[in-house]
Parts: C-alpha cells; sequence; structure tokens
C-alpha cells in the first residue's frame, strides 16, 4: 500500500452550500462551524451555507469560511480512521493542512485566517494590482517575460505553479495588463484576467505580510504530527517554529503546487485525499500525474462512499 497525502483546497474553490450537509449529518462537522462562527463573532457558517456568492467571495469571508469547511470535513472524516503520511495546502489551504497537522488550534487558525484575508485586501488599493492565468507557458520562459516587463510596464511575478500548462502571475495592473498582452512570446496559448481582488502570492503583498507576522507571533504553533509540504519550498517541514516564519514567507511567494505533488509522488503518495469545498486540486493533481488516485471529500455523501482501502 502506498502513502497517503490530505490536501486541502485555497481561495477559488468556495461555493455557496458549501459544509452544510456534514453540519446537517456530523455532530463533529457541526461543532466546527458553531466554533468558527463564535470565534469570529458572525455567522461565517451562514455565510457558508447561503451566501450571498458576491459576500462569500470577499476574501476575508472566504479564507475563514474555506478553512471552516475544510476542518468540518476533515473532524467527519476522520471517523472513518484514515491517517495521511503527510499533509499540504493551496495557499490558503496550508492552514487547514497545519490544523490536521495539530500545529494550530483551529479557533486560532481561523481567526488568522479571516486576519490575512483583511490584510491581503487592504495591502493594495482596489484595480492597483492584479492576477492572470497563463496557460500553455513553460515556467522558465514566463519568468523571464515577467522580469522583462517588471523592467518596462510594473511588476508582475509567477504566483501560483499549479500544473504543467497552468501558472498564474501576479503583480501590478500594468504589469499584469502587459503579460496578458505579450504571453504567446513565452509559449503561452492564452493568459487570462482573474477576476481577484488583489495582486496576491506577490511582494506587493509585503504590507500584508508583515501585519500578518504580528497576529502569527501571538498564536501558538506545535511541531506538527505529520510532515507538512510547504508552499514556499515544496519541501516537508515539522518544526512549529519554522512553519510560523514560513506562512509569512508564503503571502509574498509562489505557491509551488506542482513541485509539491511531484516531490510528494516521489515520497510513495499514490493516493491524494482533497478535503473541502470542490474538486479543484483534484484536476490540478490529474494533470501533474494522472495514474494516482485522487478522492474528493467534499460532503457528507463523500464521507460516507470514500473507497480508501
Amino acid at each position: 500500500m502506498g502513502k497517503i497525502a490530505f490536501v486541502f483546497p485555497g481561495q477559488g474553490a468556495q461555493a455557496v452550500g458549501m459544509g452544510q450537509d456534514a453540519y446537517e449529518q456530523y455532530p463533529a462537522s457541526r461543532d466546527i462551524f458553531d466554533r468558527a462562527d463564535r470565534a469570529l463573532g458572525f455567522s461565517v457558517s451562514g455565510l457558508a451555507f447561503q451566501g450571498p456568492d458576491e459576500q462569500l467571495r470577499q476574501t476575508a469571508n472566504t479564507q475563514p469560511a474555506l478553512l471552516a469547511t475544510s476542518i468540518a470535513l476533515l473532524e467527519a472524516f476522520k471517523q472513518r480512521g484514515v491517517t495521511p503520511d503527510y499533509v499540504a495546502g493551496h495557499s490558503l489551504g496550508e492552514y487547514s493542512a497545519l490544523v490536521a497537522a495539530g500545529v494550530l488550534a483551529f479557533d486560532d487558525a481561523v481567526r488568522l485566517v479571516r486576519s490575512r484575508g483583511l490584510f491581503m485586501e487592504q495591502a493594495v488599493p482596489s484595480g492597483q494590482g492584479g492576477m492572470a492565468a497563463a496557460l500553455g507557458a513553460e515556467r522558465e520562459s514566463l519568468e523571464a517575460l515577467c522580469r522583462d516587463v517588471s523592467a518596462s510596464a510594473g511588476l508582475v511575478e509567477l504566483a501560483n505553479v499549479n500544473c504543467p500548462g497552468q501558472i498564474v502571475v501576479s503583480g501590478t495592473a500594468a504589469g499584469v495588463a502587459a503579460v496578458v498582452e505579450r504571453g504567446k512570446e513565452a509559449g503561452a496559448k492564452r493568459v487570462i484576467p482573474l477576476d481577484v481582488s488583489g495582486p496576491f502570492h506577490s511582494s506587493l503583498m509585503q504590507p500584508a505580510a508583515d501585519k500578518l507576522a504580528h497576529e502569527l507571533a501571538k498564536a501558538e504553533f506545535r511541531d506538527a504530527a505529520v510532515p507538512v509540504v510547504v508552499n514556499v519550498s515544496a519541501a516537508p517541514v515539522t518544526s512549529g517554529a519554522a512553519l510560523r516564519e514560513l506562512l509569512v514567507k508564503q503571502v509574498v511567494s509562489p505557491v509551488l503546487w506542482e513541485d509539491t505533488v511531484k516531490f510528494l509522488i516521489g515520497e510513495g503518495v499514490d493516493t491524494f485525499v482533497e478535503i473541502g469545498s470542490g474538486t479543484v486540486l483534484a484536476g490540478l493533481i490529474k494533470k501533474i500525474d494522472k495514474t494516482v488516485r485522487v478522492v474528493s471529500i467534499n460532503s457528507a455523501a463523500a464521507i460516507a462512499e470514500a473507497e480508501l482501502a
């Protein structure tokens, strides 16, 4: 039997109604959503279950709602007796991974991601930054194009290396627009501007990273019970102190998701259990290696039906 990794989605996976069936069917899931509501002093569960969509899509709401959904599903899924050899999460999902690995208490994590969302929203005035997905470009040639554009039009950097042929860039509005226009130079079939509220995972997020560092310093970080493969380096980390530092870096660094999945496969992982809303990570993992098994735990039915023997 190969190894198992639990992986947790980030922003973009949210959908109105997420987690509601688990809340209704599993006391462990209900407890997590109730704790999230108490920790934040507003009904994050109501936003997850009923929306409205435009409110759920605001970064400062999306982040705690997704974290609560992932951990609510995790707590119910734990009753199946499956334990991971590794955990990882995509951007925001790294916080879910840290809760799963016993590094962060859930109540601390949900408060931290609420702050993280607010700081990310505040870091760059609306309209001054953006992101775009480059499809079909090679990483090295896209990096070279970003350097060229940064020197002439405005800062733009790699933000998410998701899977072969899908890389997201992030930066100033002018820089991103120039990459959209010139993407073919890097071999991109097309470059699609994304509907996001800021230039996430770029150095323009430094003000958010600085504020987040203050909040992270107040929270207790324990050493991980299972290795966390982190976004910043795609390497396994267990030290609580190191994981805290990496969360600060993560805000301004690219998410090395493709590298993370390849590392896990190299370590003998052949089953990925995606825990949270949607199937975004399942899609990316299958594009990286279609031979591995991916199970998406995104509903009460999925928990009941999961075949992991």
